[in-house]
């Protein structure tokens, strides 16, 4: 049976809200963000909709003052002065909007000075059509500028690791940047989610803990250049202080990564995540070496990204 996760390895938070009840009201209050996070095939069909339908409505109205004003059955009588000219039916009003709401002005069609009510509709027109556009063209600019997909480049091991570094046992992963633009500011955060029991016999489920990666030594700042191993060490204020090799198959828990930056190219912040099970937690296991030294460069070899090999650690926890 699968692990149930809270965080998938690709970064998607399996957390789904339901009976919301009044509260779904907020979504609507902030439509736009609303928008910007539904899925691409929604906000295609929302947009083709809008447009669609807005046509059709100021195309209508162009149509009905003709209509109201006898212009249709007048059309070709060069005596005449209509409202539009040559409007004469659905399609040509139709014609007649879109010309107008695009700019295209082909001449043929065009408001004449004898009609308040056209020059009326043709200012509502403009002002409704700045206001669509802004919003629609406004959201999908946004959300194709997301970097959400740059937060696929960042690289996360499969597995984690415990063995010795300088004389201490601690937990590590590897994480890498597959693009040659950096991250500027890019920090690193560890959660430790498993659940609890209070002594006043509270039960937390899914209970949050922070591990230290180096935030009181500044190691949580990375310059992700390179590939780097992110450690954490294990000691009395960690909570794998009574984590033995033994004790690791019998644990429930799980290690939720975030890595954030700031994108070099579009200085828009990124947050890529990753989680470790307890079963992806390898003991007494070192990550390969994936630097190398080429004539007047460092190459990375990224077929060795994931791999680790066994080393020499002792199978008592910090605490024995």
């Amino acid at each position: 049976r699968e692990r149930q996760r809270f965080v998938d390895k690709n970064g998607r938070c399996n957390v789904q809200h339901g009976n919301l009840g009044g509260e779904s009201s907020r979504y609507l209050s902030d439509l736009f963000t609303t928008l910007v996070d539904l899925k691409w095939r929604w906000n295609l069909l929302i947009f083709l909709l809008t447009y669609t339908v807005a046509w059709l409505v100021m195309a209508s109205m162009w149509w009905g003052i003709a209509y109201l004003r006898g212009d249709l059955h007048r059309a070709h009588d060069n005596t005449d002065s209509p409202c539009v000219a040559n409007v004469y039916n659905f399609p040509s009003a139709f014609l007649f909007f879109i010309e107008t709401e695009a700019t295209i002005g082909y001449g043929h069609r065009y408001i004449t000075e004898r009609c308040p009510e056209g020059i009326v509709l043709f200012l509502f027109q403009s002002l409704l059509g700045s206001i669509v556009d802004a919003f629609l063209i406004g959201c999908m600019f946004i959300k194709m500028s997301q970097p959400k997909k740059r937060a696929e480049t960042l690289m996360f091991s499969r597995a984690a690791v415990i063995s010795q570094r300088d004389g201490k046992l601690c937990l590590m992963f590897r994480v890498g940047n597959l693009r040659n633009s950096h991250m500027v500011s890019a920090q690193i955060r560890c959660k430790l989610i498993k659940s609890r029991q209070t002594p006043e016999g509270e039960f937390l489920p899914l209970d949050q803990c922070e591990l230290d990666v180096g935030f009181g030594t500044g190691a949580d700042q990375l310059f992700l250049v390179s590939p780097l191993t992110i450690c954490h060490e294990i000691n009395s204020k960690s909570p794998f202080f009574c984590l033995s090799q033994r004790s690791l198959r019998s644990e429930q828990f799980e290690i939720v990564v975030i890595l954030e930056g700031i994108v070099e190219t579009t200085g828009m912040t990124c947050q890529a995540r990753t989680s470790y099970t307890e079963d992806e937690v390898l003991w007494g296991h070192r990550f390969l070496p994936v630097m190398s030294l080429e004539d007047g460069f460092f190459r990375v070899d990224y077929s060795q990204f994931h791999a680790t090999f066994e080393v020499p650690t002792p199978p008592y926890s910090v605490k024995e």
